[in-house]
């Protein structure tokens, strides 16, 4: 299997960073300590959960992260009119920080951190825009994967969507980020040299439409691929024409101690069409030729055409799934959370302080201070219960031990626990600019999310109206974000 490495990425950034870092640089504040998170607001698609995805490519950028000669020529010819001397210091920039991470295939919820980076201000500020980029774009695909598998259940999925992606990159990772979730193979190839994917592909129209007859065609393509023929029957007429056409293949092949695998249908009444296609295919013995369905779908016209009856075995999904159609961005956000304090520092280690960003809008104020995430785990029944946010200074893990649970929000709300795991979300992948985390096979990440999944009650991932799951606050972190709040808007109003 081949590996992408992610080179001449430097510039992959918004220009306000690079104005941030030299406005660091001419201050002399850029090798201030600083922590940053990333996480998101809002669920994708309205309810339920997200799927965690993109760490493999943020692991490529940050290994291959150079500013190469011709980066630092284009930065020269700014109107900014940088100075020579910062221009040297990137030409000399390595990332030496740390990086955690939630890994691919978990699943996650809003406000709890799925990045946090610690490092100088002039590289954790650099690398905010492409890891928000790589993140946001995969989970968000891997979310909208799942959820149809979820629709799907056992019935084969197929990546169909590279003609309609945004570009070659949103389709190689996109179709990534779906096997992650459950998807069975994929009809881009690179992808599949790339990853590891397994690839499936049938015949276009233009197949059919190349020959006088549409039986003619078929029979060609069964000879040149006799042993991987799935034929689509919509070219003209699908049950007057197309599955008789498939049918009569069908026969020659099974003379032939063959079989025909497969039809596809890619337009008209899905349900309908498949229910008489699967009568005419089991009249002539054929109830191991499968029916594959294509045309826009999406988790819920499945569902849908699942409702009404549809005889299909395999959908390939393609606009839907590739651009979230319905929700086309995940807006995850990266935000300070930390900072090295002024003055002496004692033993020499730098003092971090927390910081806060207060907005208008009530969801948009910040959790102040460095903080860890965890996955609380009933021990009798192995189903998650919520998960727990504190501060990684000053508190411990929790331990199985009585423990508080209360709303972020409408703290009266609340309950404790005991009897529990607690498993613990953030993991180290870089740590002072050298990566400790082995990142896992694909196939690995596929198994662990399916694993996720196991760990969640049913009613926390159905579709329709999913019950809220709970993501908490210790009470300290708690306590510290109500007392900056206090602080910052009770001196705005002296």
């Amino acid at each position: 299997m081949m590996m992408q490495t992610t080179t001449g990425m430097a510039l992959h950034t918004d220009k306000y960073q690079i104005n941030m870092m030299y406005a660091h640089w001419v201050n002399g504040t850029h090798n201030k300590k600083t922590v940053f998170e990333a996480f998101f607001r809002k669920l994708p698609f309205g309810n339920g959960y997200a799927v965690s995805a993109g760490l493999e490519r943020i692991v490529h950028y940050i290994q291959a992260l150079r500013f190469e000669e011709d980066d630092i020529a284009y930065l020269g010819e700014q109107e900014e009119n940088y100075d020579p001397g910062f221009l040297e210091e990137l030409r000399r920039f390595r990332f030496t920080g740390s990086l955690f991470a939630v890994r691919e295939g978990t699943l996650v919820f809003p406000n709890e951190p799925l990045l946090r980076v610690e490092g100088r201000v002039f590289e954790t500020q650099l690398i905010e825009t492409a890891l928000l980029n790589f993140m946001n774009y995969q989970t968000l695909i891997a979310t909208k994967a799942s959820r149809i598998k979820q629709i799907a259940g056992e019935d084969g999925l197929l990546e169909f969507g590279t003609r309609r992606a945004q570009e070659a990159d949103a389709a190689l990772w996109g179709a990534r980020a779906a096997y992650v979730a459950g998807f069975d193979a994929t009809s881009n190839m690179l992808a599949g040299k790339m990853f590891g994917i397994p690839t499936k592909g049938t015949h276009a129209h233009a197949w059919v439409q190349s020959f006088a007859e549409e039986e003619e065609a078929f029979e060609r393509f069964a000879k040149a691929l006799p042993g991987q023929v799935t034929l689509l029957v919509d070219t003209y007429d699908t049950l007057s024409s197309g599955v008789p056409n498939a049918i009569r293949i069908g026969k020659k092949l099974r003379e032939q101690g063959k079989r025909l695998q497969g039809i596809r249908l890619d337009s008209g009444d899905l349900a309908y069409l498949s229910q008489q296609a699967r009568i005419m295919l089991d009249a002539e013995g054929m109830e191991d030729v499968a029916i594959v369905a294509s045309n826009d779908l999406d988790e819920n016209t499945i569902l849908n055409l699942k409702a009404q009856g549809a005889k299909i075995d395999t959908w390939g999904v393609g606009t839907q799934l590739i651009t979230a159609a319905d929700q086309p961005a995940l807006g995850g956000v990266y935000k300070l959370v930390a900072r090295e304090a002024d003055g002496p520092q004692g033993d020499g280690a730098p003092r971090m302080e927390p910081t806060i960003k207060i907005s208008g809008n009530p969801e948009k104020v910040t959790t102040p201070g460095r903080k860890d995430v965890y996955r609380i785990v009933d021990r009798k029944t192995g189903k998650a219960i919520a998960d727990y946010i504190c501060l990684t200074e000053g508190e411990k893990a929790p331990t199985g031990e009585r423990l508080k649970l209360f709303h972020p929000v409408h703290s009266y709300l609340q309950k404790y626990v005991e009897g529990y795991d607690a498993l613990p979300l953030l993991e180290a992948v870089f740590k002072d600019g050298e990566q400790v985390m082995e990142l896992p096979a694909l196939e690995e990440i596929r198994l662990f999310h399916k694993r996720q999944l196991a760990l969640f009650w049913p009613q926390y991932l159905r579709k329709l109206n999913p019950e809220h799951y709970r993501v908490n606050l210790s009470e300290t972190a708690w306590e510290l974000k109500m007392s900056m709040i206090h602080a910052h808007t009770a001196s705005e109003t002296e």
